[in-house]
């Protein structure tokens, strides 16, 4: 079976260094992954061609790219899964990340971000005379998070790292987590205060996208969710986010359902006049487009068994 690939190929030494598609047609069988496919355009077809790959078994990810507009490894992805009628395939290098050449991206943001959350144990307290072992209970929910290949593929898709460059990425905090929650480690609570500020924890937009295109399943907003109970937990609640959650717990478990008008309110503070110039304009915006939520706040129907949820889940008396 013949396939197309729409390669976006890019080249800092061209006399006008922009963005480009080229397209290749290859030849596949059921068996052949989209590396298998690069490597044969850049050995047989165009040398000229860009690419990092290593392991070529999932392990090293090097070959992390977008494939049809979502991060993914190349040489884990095979060419029938995403284009079982021979339809045409679009490769990118991976997002956010400054390009290098072609599929070539530059990392130096992403392990800049991952040493900023410090990624080492940090112990307190005299050195143990034998090597510390973990109780077996606190290291399995480790497990899930100590299988990142460091990739990117994460960042490549985090939309809010789209926006904003200085946001620590799902990738980074991940690693975070993965120190957070180790019993060995002694710095939980200067950790934690740290990702609590701007451009940390709180900045995650739950949009899922690191959790779809992550090649191990390590689920980064997974962790991000829970480094936000952690620092809840240890004292961390004076800012924006954790605000905004305990606004949204306590308004939607009162009267059922969120009270748009009362949770900006509560989130950035009644006098905070800078916040609510700022959100004067979505303000706006909605009621030019009949999307105001009532002034008058009630209670649904049936609050009691929104109410009977929330205590099941402890959060309310």
């Amino acid at each position: 079976m013949e396939v197309k690939l729409k390669i976006k190929r890019y080249g800092p030494e061209d006399e006008t260094p922009e963005s480009y598609w080229a397209d290749y047609q290859v030849e596949v069988d059921q068996y052949t992954t989209v590396l298998d496919a690069l490597i044969n355009i850049r050995e047989d077809m165009d040398g000229t061609l860009s690419l990092r790959c290593s392991c070529r078994s999932a392990i090293c990810g090097s070959c992390a790219m977008r494939v049809n507009g979502h991060a993914a490894l190349a040489c884990k992805t095979r060419v029938t899964q995403i284009s079982p009628e021979g339809e045409d395939i679009t490769i990118e290098p991976a997002g956010v990340m400054p390009v290098v050449k072609d599929l070539v991206v530059d990392m130096t943001p992403f392990w800049d971000k991952v040493k900023a959350v410090e990624p080492w144990l940090q112990p307190k307290g005299p050195e143990p005379e034998g090597e510390y072992l973990a109780p077996n209970e606190d290291m399995l929910h480790l497990a899930g998070v100590m299988d990142c290949i460091m990739c990117g593929a994460c960042v490549s898709d985090c939309t809010v790292l789209e926006v904003d460059p200085n946001f620590l990425g799902p990738a980074a905090l991940a690693k975070a987590y993965r120190f957070v929650a180790d019993p060995r480690d002694g710095e939980d609570s200067y950790r934690l205060g740290g990702l609590s500020q701007e451009t940390g924890i709180w900045d995650c937009t739950r949009c899922y996208e690191c959790v779809e295109v992550c090649p191990k399943g390590v689920a980064p907003m997974d962790r991000i969710m829970a480094l936000r109970d952690r620092a809840i937990r240890a004292g961390y609640d004076d800012n924006t986010g954790a605000r905004h959650t305990d606004a949204f717990v306590d308004i939607v478990g009162h009267s059922g359902w969120l009270d748009e008008l009362k949770l900006p309110l509560r989130t950035f503070g009644v006098f905070n006049l800078p916040a609510m110039i700022g959100m004067a304009p979505v303000g706006l915006r909605a009621l030019l487009r009949g999307k105001m939520p009532p002034v008058l706040h009630t209670m649904l129907p049936n609050v009691q068994n929104v109410r009977r949820i929330f205590r099941r889940l402890g959060h309310l008396g």
